[in-house]
């Protein structure tokens, strides 16, 4: 036997080492192993951005607030039609009393006699024949015709002329001057009134209108006289009446 030498033999450890034991997953032990945290997929949202993004809480969550809010709309719509019809209907119907008043008040305050059908006689034949514009009738047709003439020469209508006169209004004897402005929308009232026949639509045509000047007026004048002139020249070839 050999002598033991307890410097030899390592002291007897005060408690079982820890340090350099292996590691044994829990599980192997019965344990179940402690779940991984979570991990995001993407930067985090609110609530209100999982709505936006989830189809089923968008379908579910505000469809009476939006129905309600669009059956107001359609009420307000439907409102503002209603109310623009009426405001309408109603100017619409000031605008007509208005001027059926005007009407009947231009008629009563300017008596007279509107002319617009042919009575016989014109002016008498034979044809050519130069008139003083007292003596114009209606129906007449001229040649190389101007409103300011003292004189107009009259032709038979299926010869080439530039003018016709196709309607007249006559004032009573005893009536005061109107003025000017009066007389020409008098004069424009027996154009709008004059009847034209089909040959009218033959030819490029214009409304000429004729009326006394204040002098004349004082020496008995109270004609107005309406034309159809052509603007070509005497290229006229027949009369515009009916």
């Amino acid at each position: 036997m050999h002598p033991v030498n307890h410097q030899d033999v390592p002291p007897k450890p005060a408690s079982p080492p820890t340090a350099g034991l292996p590691t044994v997953p829990a599980a192997e032990h019965g344990v179940p192993a402690a779940e991984p945290p979570a991990r995001s997929k993407g930067p985090s949202r609110d609530r209100g951005e999982a709505w936006d993004q989830d189809p089923s809480i968008r379908a579910e969550r505000p469809a009476a607030g939006r129905g309600s809010v669009n059956q107001r709309t359609l009420w307000k719509a439907f409102f503002v039609v209603v109310l623009l019809a009426v405001i309408g209907s109603l100017v619409w119907l000031v605008l007509w009393l208005n001027d059926n008043g005007n009407q009947e008040a231009s008629a009563g305050a300017v008596p007279g006699v509107l002319q617009t059908a042919v009575t016989p006689p014109a002016t008498p034949l034979p044809l050519p024949r130069v008139v003083e514009p007292a003596a114009y009738a209606l129906g007449d047709c001229f040649k190389d015709f101007s409103p300011e003439a003292l004189k107009s020469t009259v032709v038979p209508c299926n010869t080439g002329h530039s003018a016709q006169l196709v309607a007249l209004f006559h004032y009573p004897e005893g009536e005061p001057y109107p003025g000017a402005e009066a007389l020409k929308a008098k004069a424009l009232e027996a154009c709008q009134a004059a009847k034209l026949g089909p040959a009218a639509n033959d030819y490029k045509l214009n409304f000429e209108r004729s009326f006394p000047s204040s002098t004349s007026w004082d020496s008995g004048d109270r004609r107005l006289d309406c034309y159809v002139t052509s603007p070509g020249g005497n290229n006229v070839k027949a009369s515009v009446l009916p």
